[in-house]
């Protein structure tokens, strides 16, 4: 997949696909959906099939101080769009000058200019431009007048709830991974790499992976079964393990992070890029007394995680 940081300059090459557009966070099932039928134009117009998206994401350029909400961050984005298909990735720099652009305008310089998109694909309630003033109705009308095709895909459901990027933290925040994992169609993961911790897991018999949360929608704190995949190295695969999110309350109170256990693994993880997928939460964090009834709890955790991730066949 070819990764584009903006949309001037582009080589003739580079320009001229079928995309889907929206921010696709998670990119779940809905997200899934409108890149779908953008692969069914690209493949009928002989054109690439793209991705034009956004980053920052808008909501953090307009409330840079609010609460984090992403389900994932860009890197994670562009892993998981290369393993649907997507042979470019346009991330438009979203920023005062964008967000000042009247939908006309975007379309003209954004879309056709930088672009020479042959067809766009948006889900339903897609909003663009300044404002929000562009629906579905008026990039039609501009598809028209610029002489490309436009196609609305509409919501998808799952068990009665349109998939949402909201409805997904919501589950994620009542931990209940499995249930968000049904509205992304793959495990919620969480992609960083290995950092520096304290090391009080090594001393415990628990050595553990760290990894930053700085940005994302926190899930429910507490522990979880999970499955890691070692993106590069030595240690690249897939390991089983066991998971906090949490902060470390026994140690006293810290800023929440990702702690990981990989079940029968010894090595150096330092610095390698991972991915975390949430498989099932099993317990909430709790604050122990001492260090030996933690490390008691830790034992019945990894058993526990064996079983979950057995059942789920991982």
């Amino acid at each position: 997949m070819h990764r584009h940081h903006g949309y001037r300059g582009l080589a003739a090459a580079e320009r001229g696909a079928a995309v889907a557009i929206g921010n696709f966070d998670g990119v779940h099932l809905g997200h899934q959906s409108v890149i779908a039928i953008a692969r069914a134009a690209a493949a009928e117009r002989d054109a690439p099939l793209g991705v034009v998206t956004f980053e920052p994401h808008p909501r953090s350029f307009f409330n840079p101080d609010g609460p984090p909400f992403r389900l994932m961050n860009a890197e994670a984005r562009a892993h998981r769009l290369d393993k649907l298909g997507v042979e470019h990735l346009y991330e438009i720099p979203f920023n005062a000058d964008l967000a000042s652009m009247t939908a006309e305008t975007f379309v003209e310089e954004v879309l056709v200019e930088g672009l020479a998109v042959r067809h766009v694909v948006a889900g339903e309630d897609f909003r663009f431009g300044k404002g929000r003033q562009g629906d579905g109705i008026l990039l039609r009308a501009l598809g028209a007048h610029y002489g490309f095709g436009v196609t609305l895909a509409p919501l998808v459901s799952e068990a009665g709830t349109d998939v949402s990027s909201s409805a997904i933290r919501a589950a994620l925040s009542e931990g209940r991974p499995e249930r968000a994992a049904r509205m992304l169609g793959h495990w919620h993961r969480i992609e960083g790499r290995v950092e520096h911790g304290d090391k009080r897991g090594r001393d415990m018999g628990f050595p553990t992976a760290n990894l930053s949360l700085e940005g994302l929608h926190l899930p429910r704190l507490g522990i979880y079964a999970v499955s890691v995949d070692v993106l590069e190295g030595q240690w690249r695969g897939r390991w089983r393990g066991a998971a906090s999110i949490g902060e470390r309350p026994t140690f006293g109170v810290h800023a929440p992070n990702l702690e990981v256990h990989l079940l029968d693994f010894s090595g150096d993880l330092y610095g390698t890029a991972v991915s975390v997928a949430l498989v099932a939460y099993l317990r909430p964090e709790l604050k122990f007394e001492s260090v030996d009834a933690l490390v008691a709890q830790m034992h019945r955790d990894v058993a526990e995680a064996r079983e979950r991730l057995e059942l789920a066949g991982l």
